[in-house]
């Protein structure tokens, strides 16, 4: 990578200016911009989803009862699935297999953190006697709502961009150490470069399947489970460009990013969760609260 020229200088001032720095110090106490992205997004969701249950005849408590092993298992899966799909960094010649708890760093793989906070969810559901499927689906719009507010965390951390770009959207983008930008003799930040914002267009997609899945759910009565399969095919039919655009480091299998055909495989898991959710035909009950009905997905 290079500096830009000075010539180029002026391009920046139509480009998304992105932090210098990334940790503020409250004492001996780390206030990161990526852990505050990941959390104003957990709690975004927890609200949208207790709004949604309400609305579907539940309490609006349900979402809190699982929230804590939905949340810890969240968070542990989506370290995993970076580690293994992003194994340099911690197991290559110049890895540090230390760095691979360091999660406060950066670096939660969605797909891990769906996996087991899906399973964190369904022990949660079954503990209290909820349905498992009724708050997963409500529980979808909001999940998006934190994968967009999550994103923000990259921008944070000057990462997960695209190709150069110099169209007035394109990202600012730092070379950054330790948390900050690095300065130059003149004590100015150094610039990478502009590219394509990557981390903003993924955060948009989530809004939009996120309304998009708010209508169908409010026009159709569908089966409990289908809004989950809405959400596995909405968001990967986005990620899955999204990620093509993508020049982060990344595993690669048969000349493409891993995450590119995991999003080919957990779309086709959408349809057919969606098609065998709607040959059960299992509607929930309208206007009646669930709360100590048994979990029986």
């Amino acid at each position: 990578m290079t500096l830009l020229p000075v010539g180029a200088a002026p391009a920046l001032l139509t480009a998304i200016p992105s932090p210098e720095q990334s940790v503020w110090w409250l004492g001996p106490f780390p206030l990161r911009g990526y852990a505050l992205s990941i959390l104003v997004g957990i709690f975004a969701a927890m609200w949208i989803t207790s709004l949604r249950m309400r609305a579907r005849g539940g309490t609006g408590q349900e979402i809190y009862d699982i929230a804590v092993p939905t949340i810890v298992l969240g968070i542990v899966g989506g370290r995993i699935y970076h580690v293994v799909s992003s194994p340099w960094p911690y197991f290559g010649p110049e890895g540090n297999l230390a760095d691979a708890v360091k999660i406060w760093e950066g670096g939660l793989g969605i797909w891990g953190a769906v996996a087991l906070g899906a399973v964190g969810a369904w022990w949660g559901a079954r503990r209290h006697g909820y349905s498992f499927l009724d708050i997963a689906d409500a529980l979808m719009p909001g999940l998006l709502v934190a994968q967009a507010l999550g994103r923000w965390g990259n921008w944070f951390n000057n990462e997960l961009y695209g190709g150069p770009s110099d169209a007035p959207w394109a990202v600012q983008i730092h070379e950054m150490s330790g948390g900050e930008a690095v300065r130059d003799a003149a004590g100015d930040a150094v610039v990478l470069g502009t590219f394509q914002p990557t981390f903003l267009y993924e955060a948009l997609w989530c809004l939009l399947v996120a309304v998009a899945i708010l209508l169908v759910d409010r026009r159709f009565r569908l089966a409990r489970g289908q809004v989950v399969g809405l959400y596995l095919m909405g968001y990967t039919l986005g990620r899955f460009f999204i990620e093509i655009m993508r020049t982060d480091p990344a595993q690669m299998v048969f000349g493409q990013r891993i995450n590119v055909w995991v999003s080919i495989a957990v779309f086709l898991l959408g349809a057919a969760i969606w098609w065998w959710r709607r040959r059960v035909g299992d509607l929930p009950a309208r206007g009646a609260a669930e709360r100590h009905t048994p979990a029986t997905a």
